[in-house]
This record gives C-alpha cells, sequence and structure tokens, in this order.
C-alpha cells in the first residue's frame, strides 16, 4: 500500500522506466501507484512507434513479394474453392498501392490499439471495483498502458525476424496450430509469450494499485482477457467470413 502523503507528480514522458516495467514490476508498479496525474503516455507513444515500424516492414516485403509473383496466402487458403483462390490473387494484385500497403493497415491498428487500451482499462477499472479495489479510471489507464509494453518487444522481434527471413508474417501467434478452424485461429493469432507476459503485468498492477489481493487480481484479470480474447475472435471471424464471401462473389 502506498501512503497517500507521499504522492508525487507522474512524469508524462519517463521513457527511462520502459525497461523496468518490463522487468522489475513490483517496483515500477508501486512507483506509479505512488503517482498523481497520468503516465500513460509514455508506453502508449512506444507502443505506436513499435506498431508503425512493425506495419512499415510488412508492407514493404508484402510489396516487394508481389512485385515477385510471392503472394502470401491466408491459413486457409486449401479449403476454397478454385474461384475463391483466383479471385484472391486478383483483388492482391489491384490492392498494392501505398494507400492499401501502409496507410491502411497503419491506421486500423492504431486505432484497434488506443481503443483496445481505453476499453480494457474502462472494463478492468469496472471488474476490480465490483471485486473491491479503490483504483480510479486514471489508475486502470496508466496500469494497462505500462502493461502493454511486452507488444513492444513482441514488434521489434518480428520485424527482425521479417527482416531476416525476408518475408511478412502469415500466421501470427499460434494460429499456425488452428488449422482451418477460423475462430480457433483467430484465438490462436492473439495469444503468444507477449499476451501471457502483458497479463501478468496486469495482474501485478492492478493488485497494487488498486489494493486488490493476489487471487482477486488474478481472477479479475483472466475473466476479463477470457471474455475479450472470445469477443475478439468473433468478431474477426465475422470479418474473415464476410471477406470469404465477398471474394467469392468477385
Amino acid at each position: 500500500m502506498t501512503d497517500i502523503n507521499s504522492s508525487r507528480p507522474s512524469r508524462k514522458l519517463n521513457f527511462a522506466r520502459t525497461l523496468t516495467a518490463l522487468f522489475q514490476p513490483q517496483r515500477t508498479f508501486t512507483e506509479i501507484a505512488g503517482e498523481t496525474g497520468s503516465s500513460w503516455l509514455t508506453p502508449m507513444l512506444t507502443l505506436s512507434f513499435s506498431t508503425l515500424l512493425s506495419v512499415i516492414v510488412s508492407g514493404y516485403l508484402t510489396s516487394r513479394a508481389a512485385m515477385m509473383g510471392e503472394i502470401p496466402l491466408p491459413p486457409d487458403w486449401q479449403y476454397w474453392t478454385p474461384d475463391m483462390q483466383n479471385n484472391y490473387m486478383q483483388a492482391q494484385q489491384a490492392t498494392q498501392g501505398p494507400v492499401f500497403v501502409y496507410v491502411m493497415p497503419l491506421v486500423s491498428t492504431l486505432v484497434a490499439l488506443w481503443l483496445g487500451w481505453l476499453i480494457l482499462s474502462g472494463v478492468l477499472h469496472l471488474g476490480s471495483t465490483l471485486l473491491g479495489g479503490r483504483g480510479s479510471m486514471s489508475t486502470a489507464l496508466n496500469v494497462v498502458g505500462w502493461a502493454y509494453l511486452p507488444f513492444v518487444v513482441r514488434d521489434l522481434l518480428r520485424v527482425v525476424y521479417m527482416l531476416l527471413a525476408g518475408h511478412a508474417i502469415v500466421s501470427p501467434g499460434l494460429s499456425g496450430f488452428a488449422g482451418g478452424a477460423v475462430f480457433a485461429s483467430q484465438i490462436l493469432s492473439r495469444v503468444d509469450l507477449f499476451f501471457l507476459w502483458s497479463a501478468v503485468l496486469l495482474v501485478i498492477g492492478f493488485g497494487i494499485s488498486d489494493g486488490l489481493s493476489r487471487n482477486k487480481s488474478i481472477t479479475g484479470v483472466v475473466i476479463i482477457l477470457l471474455i475479450l480474447l472470445l469477443a475478439q475472435a468473433g468478431l474477426g471471424s465475422l470479418v474473415s467470413n464476410i471477406g470469404g464471401m465477398a471474394t467469392q462473389g468477385l
């Protein structure tokens, strides 16, 4: 517990804290809990930059592969009809301009990042309050922002992998194990070591900042992450099915 009388103003930009947040989370979240104001800008800007870098590298490699006639295939390609496969290849060739390769993926990814941060913060704050937590929405925004930092490491590793492999990542996360199951693929594409790392940081962060016991913090974070993961997978499956039907109708 942090004495409220020892609270001090937070620094909006504190990039020196990024490494300690990853490897010394107990100390970092204790410091954050003892600060007044918002400190989420640092991790969110860092993640936005790593996202930008990942999208640019992926877009460049995808565009180069298309120019060489090497178009990445979706995970369930083998289950598509010949007409769908042919229409997909034609559509990929027609969407190789900068807007499709760089601008649209970057905008959609950043919108998903910032909107997801707001939604997750709000839902976790609600869950924490129901479990007896004494934190605020501002505290939840700070905790979720800093708990997102493992995804920066994931972005950087993906960039290194793509540059070494010479192609974009087709099956992110564990989606390669899903086979032709679209819903399972959507779930597994979001689950990896960095997702679990982030979940651990959320448990630590909300336990410290909201005064929750370890069991309550684990329960709240796990249940909410599972619900949001299933919701995202359901939405992703719907979009994938609509895209498949649109491709079939071309």
